[in-house]
């Protein structure tokens, strides 16, 4: 992997603020009674950007008016995100009003419509309090904001979710950001989670779009709460060449150094969503080496890491190794069983097809950690993937019985 090989410096508390020319905030705009409920990030200069969106049939407001928004110019200066309500399942008005308020956001920042990008999250079903969001909008600042947006942007989510890296690209030192919220409904495939990555490297866009979904499909995508894929997932990036860098395209000799940071970001978030699912107490990481390809290693992390089973098993620290072989038995790839080797951490379980005598107690101390790392080798070829999940707690079930009140 190339993460792996090329030095990235972290920032600390770093997030979508951290690249040059980026500012971003949040505010309390009366849709929740204390909690800030609206965020904005904002580029001092126009910005090369990117999008991968949600696959569900069902697609919120926000998300045919942001895509419209890419199709112009591939070019975004400004992102406002509200909660409570996500603009999905409203119709002709729910559409209308995500335009209303982009036009609103564009007015208000003396910018382009097609620069402003809008994105929602919430209960399904709600119109925007539409007198809120102008009000809340007319109030915007770029200077010091009343919240920071990587808390503005939460839901069920338990905390923050932000990053920063840095790597240097033809002697200029690039920082790439990033922040996301995502705690239930969380099963991306994409490219309810929003991700949002700034950058001050000069990127040619079209080649921003084919980065951002090289890497989704090997982060975001690879990330399970609860099997629900949300109707409002959407990773947008935006790259406004303030770091004044030569061009970067797939032919730039520094690409691999890019698309390591890019990569770093996008992981280092799809990881802090798993870990902070719904009612999580723990992270699990599914590792699956010698599989037939790479596509099978995926499918069968997946399976494992959204096993339900599996995922109470972990919960309840019972080392119960037939629930992780049974999830890897159905995830429909082909292997051979009498070749699979399965372990949690280093605690051997299963080795060619047969079980293993282990120490109980050991296991169980191990499943007692925060984070859990299931590995599976099948002895099949040179395929490799890793995916997230959490384990399934008592509190996802009353958190999501009730969440609409």
């Amino acid at each position: 992997m190339i993460e792996k090989k090329i030095q990235l410096k972290k920032i600390k508390n770093g997030g979508v603020g951290s690249p040059k020319g980026f500012i971003s905030g949040g505010q309390n705009i009366g849709m929740r009674k204390k909690k800030p409920d609206m965020g904005w990030i904002y580029s001092e200069k126009p910005a090369a950007a990117a999008g991968v969106y949600t696959t569900n049939r069902f697609q919120a407001a926000p998300l045919g008016v942001t895509r419209s928004s890419l199709a112009k110019a591939q070019t975004l200066q400004a992102i406002l995100v509200n909660t409570v309500s996500a603009n999905s399942c409203t119709g002709k008005e729910g559409y209308d009003n995500a335009c209303t308020t982009r036009k609103w956001m564009a007015e208000h920042l003396g910018v382009p419509e097609h620069y402003v990008g809008v994105a929602s999250t919430g209960v399904i079903g709600l119109q925007l309090p539409m007198d809120k969001m102008k009000k809340g909008i007319a109030h915007i600042t770029l200077g010091e904001a009343e919240a920071p947006f990587e808390e503005a942007i939460l839901t069920t989510d338990t905390k923050a979710k932000h990053l920063a890296v840095q790597c240097v690209i033809g002697g200029k030192t690039i920082t790439i950001g990033g922040a996301c919220k995502g705690s239930g409904m969380i099963h991306p495939n994409m490219a309810t989670m929003l991700g949002f990555v700034t950058t001050d490297a000069y990127v040619a866009p079209d080649d921003l779009q084919l980065a951002l979904k090289k890497i989704t499909d090997r982060t975001f995508n690879r990330i399970t709460v609860d099997g629900d894929t949300s109707t409002n997932d959407m990773v947008l990036v935006m790259a406004n060449g303030m770091a004044e860098n030569e061009k970067l395209t797939v032919h730039h000799p520094d690409w691999p150094v890019f698309l390591a940071g890019l990569n770093e970001v996008c992981r280092g978030l799809a990881k802090f969503i798993a870990a902070d699912g719904e009612g999580a107490t723990k992270l699990i990481e599914v590792q699956v080496t010698g599989a037939k390809n790479d596509q099978s290693a995926e499918a069968i992390s997946k399976t494992i890491v959204g096993s339900s089973l599996v995922k109470t098993a972990v919960f309840g620290s019972d080392a119960n190794w037939g629930r992780i072989i049974c999830a890897l038995g159905y995830s429909g790839e082909p292997f051979n069983p009498d070749k699979v080797t399965m372990a949690l951490g280093d605690i051997v379980m299963f080795d060619k097809g047969m079980p293993v005598v282990f120490d109980e107690e050991k296991a169980k101390h191990y499943l007692d950690q925060d984070s859990v790392v299931i590995k599976a080798h099948l002895g099949e070829g040179n395929g490799e993937a890793v995916a997230w999940g959490c384990d399934l707690t008592y509190d996802y079930v009353k958190i999501n019985a009730s969440y609409r009140s």
